[in-house]
């Protein structure tokens, strides 16, 4: 191992680290100890975070124009791998409103099958950005991109329900507007019944919150609406409602059954589900999705980890939780689920609910899954419009449409027309070319502000608190911020602007410059090689660790009369006042001979 080269045994050593980023949260509670007491209360709040999963894992599944058991496959297996692997303590990770927009369009083009892939792919990359130590850069995308994603979001889920609160049929569409259109032209196909149920269930869903404290408040409207559905179906001749068990069904053998198979999760091949070919045609059509899917994961997941830091008071790894997200996300297409990630709402209930470990998350999963092989024969009972509405709160609570306007009222200009642009492409468009658009965004404005930050500026040794006086013909820079691509030409124009004809030494202070990249590096090469044709010396003072082996390794080394290195800015000053003593002695031997 010694005898490696250095980058190397520094990759490798990375790479065997990595290992301690697997079950972050686990680790650190169980080090903390734990108890019966713990145990209780865990089971408690798996108990309350299962009851409110139950239902909106089928409603999402559905809501993905795939069967409610997907759904519940996804909650189950994502969310008792990432809640064992992950960086968080009470995180919990199942099927989300945000992946709706995303999963819809490639239901549509690609089937099930090619759902399932997307989402293995999508955990590939999570994995990979987990293991490259990326967690981190999701701090930085930009507030009014994520505002944008939201509320287009909020939107469109909320118009995908309308047909079932309608209780209308129709064709495969594309794009919001199609679908709208769509939606016109069954207008004469409204189903009153199914329409009633959805305003009481969003009525229910409203006002029982303010009244139960402690029992969910979707499980009894839910509870509400289905019983009144089989009571109406049998007391009122011309009532028909749609249900789940009316819309979805699995064959037994020769028997058609209707609803969700009473079954856990059967291992399958996610490739194999309807006519999808699996062959680099396929991959490259899905490579788009899945890193859409990848990259809103990786930002809702984390946002909701930071969320449940300031709840509980914990501190989460972010590349932990990309790497177990991801994990979750490869495993879920081979039990039949979707893809997956942290949900905001189910770990503020778990955290609510008093958990106290990640064994509360990985034991809803299997709360989910009991509910599964036992209630599945009453799952069918459940009005499809009663879960539209149910969507459509979930909606409304995720557009935070208050916070959206305020922006808009108060940001700057170029923050509402970036909040705005995505806002627009997931509404108009869908959430790849958004989420694309997006991520370009983000990188742009970062790299603006970033670059804004990186001056250079003309400074006078009394400035530092120094008592030496510069002698004529030298000048002291300032270079502080990062040397990146999108600020080092920017910067290193103002040093390349030569002053009169008498300067001779330039000290660069650039104890103030982090990291400098190739970019950076290439515009000081130029900026050297002028002020070297125009016989100007130039001395580096307090270089840091890092761009200093990198200007070594570009061969920028010290050469006399032209280039110096000085470990601080007082040093570099003594150093320039020492070459200029040289030429001005030997510019009057000359005189002095004459």
């Amino acid at each position: 191992m010694n005898e490696l080269p250095e980058a190397l045994q520094k990759q490798l050593a990375l790479a065997y680290s990595a290992k301690d980023l697997l079950a972050y949260g686990l680790r650190g509670r169980l080090r903390e100890g734990y108890s019966a007491k713990d145990f209780r209360a865990d089971l408690l709040a798996a108990l309350v975070v299962g009851v409110v999963a139950l239902p909106l894992s089928m409603a999402l599944a559905i809501a993905c124009e795939v069967p409610p058991q997907h759904g519940l496959y996804t909650a189950i297996i994502a969310g008792f791998v990432c809640a064992l692997l992950g960086g968080t303590r009470f995180q919990v990770t199942g099927p989300t409103a945000a992946f709706v927009v995303i999963l819809v369009p490639i239901v549509h083009k690609f089937g099930v099958g090619g759902l399932l892939v997307a989402g293995m792919m999508a955990g590939v990359m999570l994995v990979g950005m987990g293991l490259a130590r990326l967690g981190k850069l999701m701090q930085f995308v930009p507030h009014p991109v994520t505002t944008g994603f939201t509320m287009g979001i909020a939107i469109v889920i909320g118009l995908l329900q309308l047909k079932d609160v309608f209780g209308v049929k129709l064709p495969r569409t594309e794009g919001t507007f199609e679908y709208l259109g769509a939606l016109w032209d069954a207008r004469g196909q409204i189903n009153p019944y199914d329409l009633g149920i959805a305003v009481a269930t969003i009525a229910l869903l409203l006002v029982l919150p303010k009244i139960l404290k402690r029992v969910p408040a979707p499980l009894v409207a839910l509870t509400i609406m289905s019983l009144l559905v089989v009571l109406l179906s049998h007391v009122w001749p011309g009532f028909h409602a749609s249900t789940i068990g009316s819309k979805f069904s699995f064959a037994i053998g020769n028997e058609t059954i209707h609803g969700i198979p009473p079954l856990p999760p059967i291992p399958i091949v996610p490739w194999r589900l309807g006519e999808l070919t699996l062959d680099y045609h396929t991959i490259r059509e899905l490579l788009p999705s899945a890193f859409a899917i990848a990259m809103l994961g990786a930002i809702e997941s984390l946002m909701a980890a930071v969320i449940a830091d300031g709840m509980s008071g914990t501190r989460h790894d972010p590349n932990s939780e990309l790497i177990a997200l991801g994990i979750g996300n490869i495993l879920c297409p081979f039990f039949g689920g979707i893809a997956a990630t942290g949900a905001l709402a189910r770990t503020a209930t778990n955290i609510r609910a008093g958990a106290r470990s990640p064994f509360a998350a990985a034991m809803h999963a299997i709360f989910v899954l009991a509910c599964t092989i036992m209630l599945a024969p009453l799952v069918a009972y459940l009005p499809m419009a009663g879960l539209a509405g149910l969507l459509i709160i979930v909606a409304r609570n995720m557009s935070e449409a208050r916070h959206f306007t305020r922006l808009l009222r108060i940001a700057a200009r170029s923050d509402v027309i970036v909040m705005m642009t995505c806002f627009t492409l997931t509404v108009v468009f869908d959430m790849v070319i958004a989420v694309t658009v997006g991520v370009v965004l983000a990188a742009l404005l970062f790299m603006r502000r970033m670059a804004v930050s990186t001056t250079v500026a003309l400074e006078s040794p009394q400035e530092l608190g120094l008592s030496i006086e510069l002698p004529p013909g030298v000048r002291l820079y300032e270079v502080a911020g990062p040397m990146f691509f999108g600020a080092a030409k920017s910067a290193m124009e103002v040093i390349a602007t030569v002053g009169s004809g008498r300067d001779h030494t330039f000290v660069l202070n650039m104890q103030h410059v982090p990291t400098i990249d190739a970019t950076g590096l290439v515009a000081l090469e130029s900026v050297l090689d002028r002020l070297f044709r125009s016989r100007i010396k130039v001395i580096f003072a307090g270089l840091t660790t890092e761009v200093a082996e990198m200007l070594d390794r570009a061969g920028i080394k010290r050469d006399p009369g032209r280039l110096a290195y000085a470990p601080d800015v007082e040093t570099a000053i003594s150093m320039a006042i020492v070459h200029a003593a040289r030429l001005r002695r030997s510019a009057e031997m000359p005189n002095a001979a004459a």
